[in-house]
């Protein structure tokens, strides 16, 4: 398979100030992979150490932040001639040893010749109190699932990911329903490196849905490893309540599904556990759609969505028919399952900051609202075909100098200030 990540760890290799690497992303998106692939295709050399459940790492970075004597071990431990330029050292669940995050700052100070990057799940990073993250002395990239454009070239559809990029409306526009097709698998496959192979090599929609709920199982095991232990029940919790809270046609995050008269003191480091982990995402609502968006957010209002598109559908059961055949679970869950997908593909690109917008008195509601090229963007998601908007209508009407996307399943048209954007085109 591919991953366009590569070429952001090409970028970083040839960097004149190039620092160690932090990849940072949820458990199973594939950060090891990612890694090794890398390695494998631009260095003579790998050196991988697996940090986890290892006294002898331990050993190593818990002695001191000689970066001499550090690299002579890892030589040793790794069987490895480690040499700057020509070797890429990867230390693997780095979060088993906080020390070892700590010593990149070192790296950078002492040995930036050597090119070091380390894999960990935000899941179970912590930081002792008397370990320090190397703020300013590393480069971090964060991982998330596969893209729809990363589906496509694992499904060996190199000419319509090429088409696509393209952005060339006109021919794209002529092969739509093929796009459309292919979107319907993504919704039910989601972009989990292990379910897009299963699904690619066998085409078993049962098999995916099965290695989707063991991944979802393993998340629920590592609550009760790696959370503290008082906020496990709340943990599960909040997960839990994901689905019912995105299948709503009002999507905000309301703490009194979780039980009845919880606030958000009772919840509040259960969610942000959860986000630390990149299980979560969390979109805040901007009081006034207006730059700068930082400045008009509500930190109490907010939507929640999950790490993958179709972890969320094996959480509720979604039946392959219902996505891939008809529109049930687009008419049923509310464009919950869209706004996902559409979320999801904007983080794989790098896009931030991203927020919603309700008005009070809720006569406008735009889904998304982004920075572009230094304009605002107010974004508008629909599930399917039927795309009637009132109150962005009003909005642009009011504001002749903004311009606006919309994401369906139509093809792509430009009307006026708003431009209709097939949604497999995010």
């Amino acid at each position: 398979m591919e991953r366009i990540d590569i070429q952001k760890l090409i970028s970083w290799k040839n960097s004149t100030d190039r620092k160690p690497l932090v990849l940072n992303g949820a458990r199973q998106v594939g950060k090891t992979w990612l890694l090794r692939e890398f390695a494998r295709k631009e260095y003579a050399k790998e050196a991988y150490i697996v940090c986890r459940k290892n006294e002898l790492v331990q050993q190593v970075f818990k002695q001191d932040f000689n970066v001499e004597r550090i690299l002579r071990a890892l030589r040793a431990i790794s069987g490895v001639d480690i040499t700057p330029g020509d070797t890429l050292i990867i230390l693997d669940e780095v979060q088993d040893i906080p020390e070892a995050l700590e010593a990149l700052k070192y790296f950078c100070e002492d040995a930036p010749e050597f090119h070091i990057a380390v894999a960990g799940s935000l899941l179970g990073i912590s930081l002792h109190s008397n370990v320090s993250y190397p703020v300013g002395k590393v480069n971090t990239l964060n991982v998330y699932p596969m893209n729809f454009e990363e589906f496509l070239l694992a499904k060996g559809e190199i000419e319509a990911y090429k088409l696509l990029t393209s952005r060339d409306f006109s021919v794209i526009n002529l092969l739509h329903d093929k796009f459309v097709d292919l979107l319907r698998q993504y919704y039910y496959v989601g972009g989990m490196p292990e379910v897009v192979k299963k699904y690619v090599e066998t085409g078993a929609l049962q098999e995916v849905r099965r290695i989707q709920n063991e991944i979802l199982h393993g998340y629920d095991r590592d609550f009760s490893k790696h959370a503290p232990k008082e906020q496990v029940p709340r943990i599960r919790m909040v997960w839990k309540s994901i689905p019912s809270q995105l299948f709503k046609d009002n999507k905000k995050f309301i703490y009194g599904t979780l039980r009845k008269g919880a606030r958000a003191n009772d919840f509040e480091i259960a969610i942000q556990w959860l986000i630390d982990a990149g299980l979560l995402y969390k979109v805040s609502r901007c009081t006034k759609p207006a730059l700068p968006l930082d400045i008009y957010e509500d930190l109490a209002a907010f939507k929640l969505y999950m790490v993958d598109l179709g972890l969320l559908g094996a959480m509720v059961g979604t039946e392959p028919s219902q996505i891939l055949i008809n529109n049930a679970a687009f008419t049923e869950y509310k464009g919950g399952l869209t706004e996902q997908y559409v979320l999801q593909q904007m983080k794989s690109h790098g896009v931030s900051p991203i927020y919603y917008h309700k008005t009070d008195d809720s006569r406008l509601e735009l889904d998304f609202v982004i920075q572009r090229q230094a304009h605002l963007l107010p974004i508008e998601v629909k599930a399917e075909g039927n795309v009637r908007a009132n109150s962005l209508s009003t909005l642009l009407k009011n504001t002749p100098s903004l311009t606006a996307v919309r994401y369906s399943m139509l093809p792509y048209k430009e009307q006026g200030q708003l431009t209709n954007i097939p949604l497999y085109a995010v």
